[in-house]
């Protein structure tokens, strides 16, 4: 990201530009301020967008060679192209000769990094991944917006934001611009704002769930149970999702046993390290036999519900009650 706010900055723009990655939300913010300032206010002879599969390479190329109306360069943005999952020679080509009076701006959610069209855009500009944010980047870019509106949070309440609503970057500015309006007339965002007006992920309540049953706290484990239901969630997928939990804490919980450290587990996992690090906090309180039981348990009750012996609700209901309960 330094190197896109650095271009911005001096106005030395590269031929070629890609973002991509699992944040929506950089993706977009970093495409919005590029276009700003590559392109003069309201200039729209000179800005082209495509959106995508299917979208013709030679009529990208023949826009780029068509020279820009009184401006320096013409800015072409293309989005969810799949270009850079599958060959594209032409265009890849293309690019490495491509006149300094195009640009192309490239927005995708996954890129082959093998591939000619990323090596293309590497070679003439910058290929950008915007992953997922650390949780301390996170809760410094929370605590930026707080003080911004003129208000304050504890970095132990930004914390519990993104524990509670998760650390997708839109879902968190929505979150807190209702909490922004929530507290108008004071200045001070606290827990129980979170608690009382943010909407709680369905993965966050799921593993809320599974900490419950965790703490043998059988009415909170299954006030987490009817609260989904009441969100209309089907008792077959919070089965699922329990199960998914499960699963996950087994496999954190015997990476953990073979010694690798949080970051290593993240990533074998497919996870953000900051969930990691909550996955292996909760894991301490099963045994690997003890999630195994579970999972088996998990996959009876599935049958028994498929085969009509139990109905989807009460069948949850009973697995959730087993094991939230003192065995």
């Amino acid at each position: 990201m330094k190197s896109l706010n650095e271009d911005i900055k001096t106005g030395n723009f590269k031929g070629a530009y890609l973002l991509f990655g699992e944040e929506a939300y950089l993706k977009k913010q970093y495409k919005e301020r590029l276009r700003e300032a590559i392109l003069p206010e309201g200039d729209q002879m000179n800005y082209a967008y495509y959106e995508g599969g299917g979208i013709n390479p030679a009529e990208l190329i023949d826009l780029a060679e068509t020279m820009p109306f009184f401006a320096e360069r013409r800015l072409i943005v293309v989005e969810n192209s799949g270009f850079f999952k599958s060959a594209v020679p032409e265009l890849a080509d293309y690019i490495k000769t491509m006149p300094e009076t195009a640009c192309f701006l490239f927005v995708e959610s996954e890129a082959d990094k093998r591939g000619r069209m990323y090596k293309a855009v590497k070679a003439k500009g910058r290929a950008v991944e915007l992953g997922r944010q650390d949780e301390k980047t996170l809760l410094r870019w929370i605590g930026g917006n707080v003080t911004r509106e003129g208000k304050r949070i504890k970095e132990s309440t930004a914390r519990h934001l993104v524990s509670t609503v998760g650390d997708d970057m839109e879902r968190l500015v929505n979150e807190l611009e209702k909490l922004f309006s929530y507290t108008l007339g004071r200045e001070e965002i606290t827990e129980q704002d979170i608690d009382e007006i943010c909407t709680v992920q369905i993965t966050n309540q799921i593993f809320a769930m599974v900490e419950a049953v965790a703490m043998k706290q059988q009415k909170k484990a299954l006030d987490h149970y009817y609260d989904l239901l009441a969100l209309k969630e089907p008792p077959m997928r919070i089965l699922y999702l329990l199960s998914r939990q499960f699963r996950l804490l087994l496999h954190v919980k015997d990476l953990q046993k073979k010694g690798y450290d949080r970051g290593s587990i993240a990533k074998k996992a497919g996870l953000h390290p900051f969930v990691a690090g909550k996955y292996m906090q909760q894991g301490r309180s099963f045994s690997m036999a003890d999630l195994r039981g579970i999972m088996e348990n998990a996959a009876d009750t599935e049958e028994l519900v498929k085969t009509g012996r139990l109905s989807d609700r009460m069948g949850v209901e009973l697995f959730i009650v087993r094991y939230s309960g003192d065995l």
